[in-house]
């Protein structure tokens, strides 16, 4: 494992941490772990990094390869809540025996996850009509109802539809961690199971967009005769 010191794109505290460990290095390291052959993502690099008063040893995934000495922005880094924990190993061979382990099971869940993304890929362009982006960008424009496996999320801008695969927050320690697939537009998102048909989901997901739509669409005319009402009650004729 080639040793590294990053930064981080959504906890400011953890981003300081990270910049810190590139002074004080005897308190903390970090590992990275290249996986590639990725037919969406092609290519990215899984950081464990540790730290003494940090108390975990956190993981996060950037976009590309990244080897020994090289210089990560805080905005490449996506914080995975899925992290190593070595603490009941007995000695060090029992450590790396571990850490071998969960470095393995968050790289099979990665290739996993990427892969039912490439899956979903051609029934989100029939459904768009349209060209589908691959978006590596940390930050979205969308909320998710769960944490983001990786970097890289499918677009179709035409329906302003965003596809992302998404895990559950626990320790690689209780091995391959919960994976699905997560559909959002605006304020509507829907997580569904991984091996689930993709065409099912985004039919399921666009008439449940379509339905919030009409309610919202409701909802505002229900406001704008309440404000008429108000209005005409105290003498505004227009």
């Amino acid at each position: 494992m080639n040793a590294m010191a990053d930064g981080e794109g959504h906890d400011h505290g953890s981003d300081e941490l990270l910049r810190r460990a590139l002074i004080d290095a005897d308190a903390s390291a970090a590992v990275a772990l290249s996986v590639g052959g990725l037919p969406v993502s092609e290519e990215v690099t899984v950081i464990f990094h540790g730290r003494r008063d940090i108390g975990a040893i956190q993981t996060y995934v950037a976009p590309g390869h990244h080897g020994a000495g090289d210089a990560v922005a805080a905005n490449e880094l996506l914080r995975v809540p899925c992290d190593l924990d070595l603490a009941d190993a007995d000695d060090r061979d029992e450590a790396e025996r571990l850490y071998a382990e969960q470095a393995k099971a968050m790289r099979d869940a990665l290739v996993g996850a990427d892969t039912v993304l490439a899956v979903w890929r051609e029934p989100l362009k029939e459904i768009a009509e349209a060209e589908v982006h691959v978006d590596r960008s940390v930050e979205l424009p969308v909320r998710l109802p769960a944490h983001r496996l990786m970097p890289v999320t499918l677009v179709a801008p035409e329906k302003q539809l965003t596809v992302a695969a998404v895990c559950g927050a626990r320790t690689l320690a209780e091995g391959r961690p919960p994976l699905g697939i997560a559909c959002a537009q605006q304020d509507v998102a829907r997580i569904y199971p991984l091996p689930d048909d993709p065409e099912r989901c985004l039919d399921d997901f666009l008439a449940l967009a379509a339905d919030h739509a009409q309610r919202l669409a409701e909802t505002l005319e229900h406001q704008e005769a309440s404000v008429e009402r108000f209005l005409e009650i105290n003498g505004d004729d227009e």
